[in-house]
């Protein structure tokens, strides 16, 4: 078994092993019989988007035997040479010599025909949705760019730190987190008594992450740079097509930098990743560019080759007041940007990726830094088109009189985030960093609409299977 090539290496050296004997394993796809005696079969294994074609001559006996459980969905190896193509669609075939039969697929009982299905009936299938081409392409690329993401942290001399998933704190201060506990569900209406709490497992309320940036401050006050790259949770009771409620988050931090070099380190993350993309994930690109999103692969290269256009909220919401566009939520300084906000910006006004900085105060979490007028801080959010927000960064708070200031003002708990505060006490440095959305990220760059499809499991109020 560990013989056999994957399709994606044969029909990138096809010169190589074009004449040789190779074993291929995978899912038949299809299978069409000619009248001349032999059966056509399109294998998959998932290493890329196309399928090898496996010419059966049905008069060979041991092949003979076969042909008729060879069903679409079945999983089989295949031993034969890779010969030269007359076909238009493939350069090179699979003549085949023999053929193991793992796993025969009952046609009149397997959901995946060959037809187009709907993203909502493939969410109920996420055993299966994987072997289609949509699904396939999505798992492929979301691989590479967390790959590209690694590889681009790890060369801009970052370390990779692991914050907990079990925390006490939350990040953002909404209270939209899960809760962990033994205890026993009839019991939690008393959650707030202390002695309950002695009973549980931790001795206090824990909840899921829902950031890893306070503890990745830790690390980079003590190594410069560093990086987190892991789920997060959100209780938000949502069911839009851009929540979920298990995501997945990068936050880089570091340590003797501000806000411009925030801004600078995400320009530099997304066209890092982007190239990368546009160079090792090409076919499955261009798939999307198809059959989703035409204009897909224009975008991408304009990331890649333009900067953001920075603009301030002040500026931004001026923008938006003046478009005269029949927003749902008028614009007003001092309210949050909607999705149609972000979207005017992004695909209107500047046709590319929008950086809006210097939010104001009461909008933003208490640990970004205030800036010099008291009413905004030194926040961003980069924006992309389609998607908007992809980024979500700030400059953090390292004066312990502000931090304090603004721990009070948002109705922190100055006990639970002592240590917090202690911080900004030993070695206090300006600091910056922010978190991006791997399924954002994923949605942007395969231009599908919805935020369930880039995730292989989903996480959505009511929906918690496989």
């Amino acid at each position: 078994m560990n013989k056999a090539l994957r399709i994606a290496h044969i029909l990138r050296n096809t010169s190589a092993f074009q004449g040789k004997d190779v074993v291929v394993q995978g899912w038949v796809r299809t299978r069409r019989d000619s009248k001349a005696g032999i059966s056509f079969l399109e294998v998959n294994d998932g290493s890329c988007l196309t399928n090898l074609q496996v010419v059966l001559e049905r008069d060979r006996p041991n092949l003979a035997a076969l042909v008729e459980r060879l069903t679409t969905g079945s999983s089989v190896e295949v031993r034969g040479t890779l010969t030269p193509s007359p076909g238009k669609r493939q350069s090179v075939e699979l003549l085949a010599r023999d053929i193991l039969l793992y796993g025969w697929t009952d046609p009149a009982r397997y959901p995946l025909q060959k037809k187009r299905h709907s993203f909502e009936f493939l969410r109920t299938i996420a055993h299966l949705r994987p072997r289609t081409n949509t699904l396939g392409a999505v798992a492929r690329i979301r691989n590479r760019l967390s790959y590209a993401l690694h590889t681009f942290f790890q060369e801009e001399g970052f370390f990779y730190v692991h914050t907990p998933i079990i925390t006490t704190s939350d990040c953002e201060g909404a209270g939209d987190v899960f809760r962990v506990t033994t205890l026993n569900p009839t019991e939690l209406e008393h959650a707030n008594d202390e002695s309950l709490y002695a009973q549980d497992f931790f001795h206090k309320p824990t909840f899921l992450t829902v950031s890893g940036q306070l503890q990745a401050e830790i690390y980079a006050l003590a190594l410069g740079k560093v990086y987190t790259f892991g789920p997060t949770f959100r209780a938000e009771n949502s069911n839009t097509s851009r929540h979920l409620a298990e995501f997945w988050m990068v936050e880089p931090e570091m340590a003797f930098a501000d806000l411009d070099d925030d801004l600078a380190l995400a320009q530099r993350c997304l066209q890092y990743v982007v190239s990368d993309l546009l160079e090792h994930s090409w076919d499955d690109l261009q798939f999307f560019a198809r059959f989703v999103e035409p204009g897909l692969l224009e975008s991408l290269k304009a990331v890649k080759e333009q900067p953001f256009e920075v603009i301030s909220y002040t500026e931004a919401v001026n923008l938006l007041k003046k478009s005269k566009e029949p927003f749902n939520f008028p614009a007003e300084w001092g309210s949050d940007l909607q999705s149609e906000h972000e979207r005017y910006l992004t695909e209107k006004a500047f046709r590319r990726p929008v950086a809006v900085i210097n939010f104001p105060r009461d909008l933003k979490p208490f640990y970004m830094r205030v800036n010099d007028d008291g009413k905004t801080v030194a926040a961003m959010d980069v924006l992309v088109p389609r998607v908007g927000e992809i980024i979500g960064g700030s400059q953090r708070e390292e004066r312990r009189d502000m931090l304090l200031e603004q721990m009070n003002r948002k109705g922190i708990s100055l006990e639970s985030y002592a240590w917090y505060l202690e911080l900004r006490e030993y070695g206090s440095a300006p600091h910056c960093g922010f978190g991006l959305g791997l399924e954002r990220f994923v949605q942007f760059v395969t231009g599908l609409g919805n935020i369930r499809e880039v995730i292989p499991f989903p996480r959505t109020p009511g929906h918690a299977d496989f």
